[in-house]
């Protein structure tokens, strides 16, 4: 894993409100964030900031998302995830074509645009990638290793990114459709109920009989309570 505070994101949006809010969540992530409204400036900030993430609407005044990104791409080795309300297929396929690493449609919840930022960062920034320790938990992500209390665990694959998951929203209740969504996929077509099966397992090689390790919070989903 990477330690967040590591990570610059640029956000460039002439809609102040949905850059306010992506700014107050992604600081709260622990990410170092700077704003743009429009696409001269976007640029002014890219080259003084160094972003590795910019998260870039395709609708602006002046310089549109398309001109911005390929003066990005120019500029700096930085991953681009282009936002827009259209739906074309057209649109897609232009920002894809101009350089864009991710293209989202709004509206989108924060939980996916942070997750494929994190995607983002593994793929583009390996060398960034180092063992993140969170309480008696130190994810190794170069090894794909978890340690509880100094102790190595045996995980699968799927196993390894739950619990990271789980881990690094430490604190915070997380639904089963978002732990779907994060951890198997957004195509996911199985049952929910397959998360239960999971976070049984993880529960007896954490020896957490009494689930105080991963709390099921009722009718909501699960937390790991980290101190």
């Amino acid at each position: 894993m990477y330690q967040a505070d590591q990570i610059k994101i640029l956000l460039v949006d002439d809609e102040p409100t949905i850059l306010q809010f992506l700014e107050m969540g992604l600081r709260s992530e622990g990410f170092q964030v700077m704003t743009a409204e429009e696409g001269i400036s976007a640029i002014q900030t890219a080259r003084e900031f160094h972003p590795h993430v910019v998260i870039l609407d395709v609708m602006m005044p002046g310089l549109d998302g398309f001109e911005v990104c390929k003066m990005l791409k120019r500029l700096e080795n930085v991953a681009v995830i282009m936002l827009t309300a259209k739906e074309e297929v057209d649109d897609r396929v232009r920002g894809l074509t101009v350089g864009a690493d991710d293209y989202m449609i709004k509206p989108f919840s924060f939980e996916e645009l942070l997750a494929r930022i994190h995607a983002r960062i593994r793929n583009q920034f390996p060398q960034l990638m180092n063992e993140l320790t969170i309480g008696p938990f130190s994810i190794d992500d170069s090894r794909r290793e978890i340690r509880y209390e100094q102790r190595t665990l045996s995980l699968s694959a799927t196993e390894y990114e739950l619990l990271k998951y789980l881990v690094i929203h430490h604190n915070r209740v997380v639904s089963k459709a978002v732990i779907l969504e994060n951890v198997w996929g957004y195509d996911f077509g199985g049952q929910e109920n397959i998360v239960e099966v999971y976070i049984r397992a993880l529960r007896e090689k954490l020896d957490d009989r009494d689930h105080q390790i991963i709390r099921t919070i009722r009718g909501s989903g699960y937390r790991v309570d980290l101190s």
